[in-house]
């Protein structure tokens, strides 16, 4: 989960220039807020750790998690 993730999405959106889409906005945000991406990643890798031998809980990666939420966010514009 990234905080305040609305507010880091508008500001990702205006600092695109050319064609708006899934990939170019994913590019963007990683080159923005390599901090929040980086806290994400270690985000993901304790809750992997932590579970237990046997137990899963189904967790996306965080790339794929980031992109669902970006193209959640693109489809509402």
């Amino acid at each position: 989960m990234i905080l305040e993730q609305e507010q880091k999405f508008k500001v990702v959106f205006s600092k695109i220039e050319g064609k708006i889409n899934e990939q170019s906005f994913f590019n963007k945000f990683l080159e923005l807020y390599p901090e929040d991406w980086k806290k994400h990643k270690i985000t993901f890798s304790k809750f992997k750790r932590s579970n237990q031998f046997g137990q899963t809980i189904p967790l996306p990666k965080p790339e794929v998690s980031l992109r669902k939420e970006i193209r959640i966010w693109l489809q509402k514009r």
